[in-house]
């Protein structure tokens, strides 16, 4: 599954500050655009993770994973 996030991105004096407008706390500081893209990639898909690891551990068992079109 492939999903569409907003990345808002800035140029701070010498560095890129960048956040993902759908994904609180993924956020990145990096000295070029494309390593800030990279970053905010990477961010995103780390806390996507942890949150679906632990809403699975909140279900415990016998719950069923239904995909949700937006």
């Amino acid at each position: 599954m492939k999903a569409e996030f907003t990345a808002i991105i800035k140029k701070d004096g010498d560095w890129w500050l960048g956040w993902v407008e759908e994904v609180p706390g993924a956020n990145a500081q990096e000295k070029t655009k494309e390593d800030l893209l990279i970053s905010l990639k990477e961010a995103t898909s780390d806390i996507l993770a942890l949150r679906s690891e632990e809403a699975r551990k909140q279900a415990e068992t016998d719950y069923e994973e239904v995909p949700l079109a937006i």
